[in-house]
Formats: C-alpha cells, structure tokens, sequence
C-alpha cells in the first residue's frame, strides 16, 4: 500500500533523533529490549481493518489498555520509559512507542526497521481481545493477523521470529521460559530451535507450533533457519506494516 507520510517540524525530527539515542543507552544498560518489542508490537496489533479502530497510537498510555489480560507486565516498560519519555514531550506517544520497538530491535543486532515519525495520539483504547493468543493454532493467527490486521503468511511467520528475543513470564502468560539460548540477541535462531524439536529449558507455544504444521507457513520457518539475511529482510518489512497498521494511508 502506498504511503502519504504527514509532514513533520525540523524539531520533532531532531527531537526523534534524540530520544533514539536515550533509547540506545536505556535498552543496553536495563537490557530490556523484548519487554519494547512487546510494547511496540502490543500497542500496534490491536489494529481492526474493518472498523479502523486500535493500532499503534499510544493508547498503551491508558490504564484500561494496560489493564487487557495480553499487556500484562507491560507497566514495567512504560515505568522505564518514563524518565526519557519526560525529557521528549513534543513527541507523541504513538511514536515514542514505536520508536522503542524499533531501537530495541537494531540494538540486540537486528535489522534496521526504517521508522516515519507523525503518529497522532488516539484518545480511544481498543477494546480487549484482538492480540493473538498463545494457546492457538494457525487459523487463529490468520484470523489475527490477515482478517484482522490486513498483514500475510509471510507476515506471521516473520513477525514470530521476534520471539528470538525475551521470555514467558508464568505470572503474566502461564507459560515459562526463553524460546532461544541467548534472549538478548536478535537472530534467525528462533527458527533453527522450532525446526531441531523441544529443548529442556527452551519454550515451545502452541501457537509457535503451529508454523511447522502448517503447510504455507512452514517453508517461510525453513527458509528463514537457513538464511538470517532473508528472515532479516523481511522481518524489517513485516515490522514496518505492523508499527505503521492505520498510520499515514494514502487517499
């Protein structure tokens, strides 16, 4: 889909510039990359084609957003934002957030995932239940992520490999433990896991699954096991459309 970007202030570029740079030195140091991913993604996914409601625009800013059973423990992040989030008051919450995701991604090694500021502030949360859920399988993630957002298989299968990245949290998913031996490291090894069978101590979701048995989404896990570079092509596109569901479409 072709983009018309709002035009933005020499300031608030600056300012993006500037608040990137915190971005860095706060995700290096608290080493808290997957919990901003998880923002970005979480605060983006609620987006409804159909309606045109939810999507990435800073409504994870909302008590009753935080409160959807699938932010659990995302108050941590907004809690570590907050001091850089006051330096930066001129940028939008929409973008703060987005920008979060996007830093969090390149600092752990990952792909440049290109980033166009001028994401307005909703003052509307979306209602509960529109992320995907962990326990399903493949019709499930389509319903969520094509019906739903309007992404593809591709999409899905890209965007999964975020999960190289962070862990499951008991108290907050009910399932426990890293999907990968280094989860501060952003990499195709979340795919060559998926295809070498469960590990002790390494986690497996049903929904993770369901990309092997799955005769579309397979290949794309194959491909990516095999080649980092694809996987980090495409993941960075997959990761442009998710942060930018809603945002800047063209008349």
């Amino acid at each position: 889909m072709v983009k018309n970007y709002p035009t933005v202030s020499e300031e608030y570029l600056k300012a993006v510039e500037k608040a990137k740079k915190k971005l860095r030195g706060l995700i290096a140091e608290k080493n808290c990359a997957p919990i901003m991913l998880r923002l970005a993604w979480h605060s983006a996914g609620t987006f409804d084609q159909c309606s045109r409601t939810g999507g990435p625009f800073g409504t994870m800013r909302f008590d009753a957003e935080l409160a959807h059973g699938a932010n659990s423990g995302l108050d941590i992040a907004l809690r570590l934002l907050a001091p850089i989030r006051e330096q930066f008051p001129t940028i939008s919450y929409a973008d703060f957030y987005q920008l979060a995701g996007v830093v969090a991604v390149e600092v752990t090694g990952g792909p440049e995932v290109p980033f166009h500021p001028g994401r307005p502030d909703k003052a509307e949360p979306p209602v509960e239940g529109r992320l995907p859920d962990a326990t399903k399988g493949s019709d499930h993630l389509r319903d969520v992520f094509v019906k739903q957002m309007g992404l593809t298989d591709q999409d899905i299968v890209a965007l999964s490999g975020g999960h190289t990245l962070g862990r499951c949290h008991k108290e907050r998913s009910g399932f426990e433990g890293p999907w990968t031996e280094n989860p501060l490291i952003f990499d195709n090894s979340y795919f060559k896991e998926l295809l070498s069978g469960e590990k002790e101590g390494l986690l497996q979701l049903p929904s993770d699954k369901a990309l092997l048995a799955d005769p579309s989404f397979r290949p794309i896990v194959e491909k990516y096991a095999a080649d980092e570079d694809a996987f980090f092509a495409e993941y960075a596109e997959a990761h442009l459309k998710l942060s930018e569901l809603g945002f800047a479409e063209a008349c």
